[in-house]
């Protein structure tokens, strides 16, 4: 398990079997002070050695008086929200370590909050054992939350729900690609949700070409590890409506014949997370037993040149017949997802939610935090409500209908780039993904199918140090907020 278990008590923390005792606690110099009287020596402890309280700031505390376990206490900030509570508990548990059991309480706040503390601990408490050959001291391996009752089980299970999908997530983009070529996904895919209510089909590069999937094939093409094409349906008797989840799973992006330069290919192992998240957002929604029929479409393949690859000029011919003039074999993501869309289009779902490590011009734009979300104006109000309900950023960019006329090549209906012109990356992009998003019937004039199209390019990956529950690396943004929109909660 990468990231630790969590059980609920409602005996004293004090009394715990636990081999550390973590507390979440705000700044002591309020008025009225707080009051810690069943922690004796405990404040006088704090306040020596300079405890603020701030959020996420842990310190090691020395209360003898109060426990002879090793006891570590978390600033939570004065009157923690839930973002606080979760950020804070998640930063604790990031930083403490050689710990297999650890207790954990909040005395002074809201027991209202225990969701928010279970999932910081969660969050934070993920590890990636990695390929090291000397092991590090470890994290929690479990979790007690001391509360005065116990949760209820259908919210504990969403809990441990969203915390297992981020973990799916990070530890797929964790695996080198070396290991994880578009058959090693697929498959990683179908056993990830072995013992569900969910049935999985792989479109191998066979089926892909007899069902037209030309972008996909035409990424693919360059690669010695062909392409796959993913379908996973969830589908419960008492569903309530049909989500399709569209995700870009580059395996490895080198950029293709639009060669990356070296510096621009590190990490690139992490293209594939917008797959990666479609896929643990069913998982998580399956295992909840939500109402909602949802379908994963991950669309699979390495990036790769060779004397095979898609040229730049090329013409690549999408399911529904468009063909798309490829000009930079770099701006592939959008190649894979319109065959994807498609497929799910043929449905006739619901709504339709894509998500990609699309363009670098959504970091330029809203920088490493804010996830970049278009589409239908009324799907992305809720999907930022769902967002903002878990606490993660996203800001919504518009689809300027004069920039539509870009999109034309001379040669094909379509281009998937515009050449020596940075404007606007993402808002194109966002317009070509429109393209193929298809209608709620087969009549011509029907409207077209919600829809909402989430950039976690500049998200998706944390390049720099730790905050809150995040660690380095990947970060799982934006399964929390998906998982919250296509269960309803939100609504």
């Amino acid at each position: 398990m990468s990231y630790p278990d969590l059980e609920y008590s409602t005996e004293s923390i004090r009394d715990t079997a636990a081999d550390a005792i973590v507390l979440a606690l705000p700044p002591l110099d309020t008025d009225p002070a707080p009051d810690l009287a069943e922690w004796p020596g405990l404040a006088q402890s704090l306040t020596a050695i300079g405890f603020t309280g701030a959020p996420g700031v842990l310190v090691r505390a020395y209360a003898p008086d109060a426990t002879a376990l090793p006891l570590a206490v978390v600033g939570t900030g004065t009157n923690p929200d839930a973002a606080k509570m979760r950020d804070s508990v998640g930063a604790a548990f990031r930083a403490l370590v050689g710990f297999e059991k650890v207790a954990l309480a909040f005395p002074l706040a809201d027991e209202a909050l225990w969701s928010a503390a279970a999932e910081g601990a969660a969050l934070g408490g993920y590890r990636f054992d990695g390929y090291k050959k000397a092991a590090k001291k470890s994290r929690a391996s479990l979790v007690t939350l001391h509360l005065a009752s116990i949760p209820d089980e259908t919210e504990t299970a969403r809990v441990l729900a969203s915390a297992d999908a981020v973990a799916l997530v990070k530890d797929l983009v964790a695996t080198p690609a070396e290991w994880l070529g578009p058959a090693d996904f697929a498959e990683h895919a179908t056993q990830s949700v072995a013992g569900l209510d969910v049935s999985v089909q792989v479109f191998d590069e066979a089926a892909l070409k007899d069902g037209g999937f030309g972008g996909i094939l035409g990424v693919g093409q360059g690669s010695d590890r062909p392409p796959r094409l993913v379908r996973l349906e969830y589908a419960p008797a008492d569903a309530e409506r049909h989500v399709a989840l569209v995700g870009k799973g580059i395996t490895f992006d080198t950029g293709g014949l639009s060669l990356k330069p070296a510096s621009g290919m590190v990490g690139m192992k992490y293209d594939m997370c917008g797959a990666a998240t479609a896929l643990a957002v069913l998982r998580a929604v399956a295992t909840v037993h939500a109402p909602v029929k949802v379908t994963a479409w991950l669309c699979i393949a390495d990036n790769m040149p060779s004397g095979r690859a898609t040229r730049p000029g090329d013409v690549l011919r999408i399911a529904d017949g468009t063909t798309v003039e490829v000009l930079n074999t770099d701006a592939e993501g959008r190649l894979v997802l319109a065959d994807g869309l498609v497929a799910a289009s043929r449905e006739h779902p619901d709504l339709i939610v894509d998500v990609a490590t699309l363009t670098g011009a959504v970091t330029v734009a809203l920088g490493t935090r804010h996830a970049g979300v278009m589409g239908d104006d009324t799907a992305v109000a809720d999907y930022l409500k769902a967002a903002a309900d878990v606490n993660e950023l996203a800001w919504q960019l518009p689809l300027p209908e004069h920039m539509v006329d870009e999109l034309d090549s001379p040669i094909a209906d379509l281009q998937n780039a515009k050449i020596g012109d940075p404007a606007g990356g993402t808002m194109f992009a966002g317009l070509f993904l429109r393209h193929f998003v298809g209608r709620v019937s087969d009549q011509d004039d029907a409207a077209r199918i919600p829809w909402v199209h989430v950039d976690i390019a500049g998200v998706g990956m944390n390049k720099g140090a730790g905050f809150g529950f995040t660690d380095k690396g990947a970060t799982g943004a934006s399964v929390r907020s998906l998982f919250h929109y296509v269960t309803g909660a939100a609504n």
